[in-house]
C-alpha cells in the first residue's frame, strides 16, 4: 500500500500481511514479549528513558511536526515507559502484541491496522479543522494539527493513538503495520524492523503473504 508522506523528518516502514488469524498470544509469543521487556528494563530506567537516543529522535520528529511530545506522548515512549516502570505490556492479540514488541525494540511508534477497513489513497499528514475519531480506549480525539494517517474516509491512525475504525479485531484477515521512524534512522535498521515484523506475523499469526516497503 502506497502512503503519501506530507510531514517532514519521518521515514515510514510499511508491512502488509495477508491471511492472518487474529487470536490471543500463544506461549511462544508471550515468552518473546517477556524477554523483550526484561531486556528493556535492564537497559533503561524511567529517569534514563528521556535521554535514550530513540526517545530523543522521536521527540525531535514530533517537534518537526509542531507537536509537543511532552503533551502528546509518542505511543512508543508510552509503551517503553510502562515497561521500565515494571508494569509489563498489555496483552491484546497476537498481531497487536507483535507490533508492540517491535515498537519496544526500536523505540519507534508502530501502528497496527485492519487493511480491509482502509480505502486508498492513504496519506500521512496533519489533521485539519473539524477532523476527529474515536480513539482506542479513549473518547473522541480531535485531530486538528496532529499527525494522522488518513484514507478516503478520513483519519484512522496516528503515532500517538489510533482509531477504533481500523483497529485489529478477530475479524481482521489482512493487516497493515506502519513504522513511524525518525528521518535520521538508518535504512538498514528500518529494514531489520520490517523483516522481524514479517517473520513474526508468519510465525505467530499464520500470515500467508507479506510485503514490505519504505519511503526512505
Amino acid at each position: 500500500m502506497e502512503i503519501r508522506v506530507g510531514l517532514p523528518d519521518v521515514k515510514l516502514g510499511v508491512v502488509e500481511a495477508d491471511g492472518v488469524l487474529v487470536a490471543p498470544a500463544d506461549e511462544s509469543l508471550a515468552r518473546l514479549m517477556d524477554e523483550v521487556c526484561d531486556r528493556k528494563r535492564r537497559e533503561l530506567t524511567v529517569e534514563s528513558l528521556a535521554e535514550a537516543e530513540p526517545t530523543r529522535a522521536v521527540r525531535a520528529m514530533f517537534r518537526a511536526w509542531d507537536i509537543d511530545p511532552s503533551k502528546y506522548r509518542p505511543s512508543s515512549e508510552a509503551l517503553v515507559r510502562r515497561v521500565v516502570q515494571g508494569k509489563g505490556l498489555y496483552r491484546v492479540s497476537n498481531v497487536v502484541d507483535i507490533g508492540n514488541v517491535g515498537s519496544i525494540e526500536t523505540g519507534w511508534p508502530f501502528g497496527c491496522y485492519d487493511r480491509g477497513r482502509i480505502h486508498s489513497p492513504v496519506a500521512f499528514r496533519h489533521g485539519i479543522a473539524g477532523e476527529s475519531y474515536e480513539g482506542i480506549g479513549k473518547r473522541t480525539w480531535h485531530l486538528e494539527g496532529r499527525p494522522v494517517l488518513a484514507d478516503a474516509d478520513g483519519p484512522f491512525g496516528s503515532p500517538i493513538s489510533d482509531s477504533t475504525r481500523t483497529m485489529i479485531t478477530e475479524a481482521a484477515r489482512d493487516v497493515l503495520i506502519v513504522i513511524y521512524a525518525p528521518a535520521g534512522a538508518p535504512h538498514a535498521s528500518i529494514e531489520v524492523a520490517m523483516a522481524r515484523l514479517g517473520e513474526r506475523l508468519a510465525q505467530f499469526a499464520g500470515a500467508s503473504a507479506i510485503r514490505a516497503a519504505t519511503n526512505a
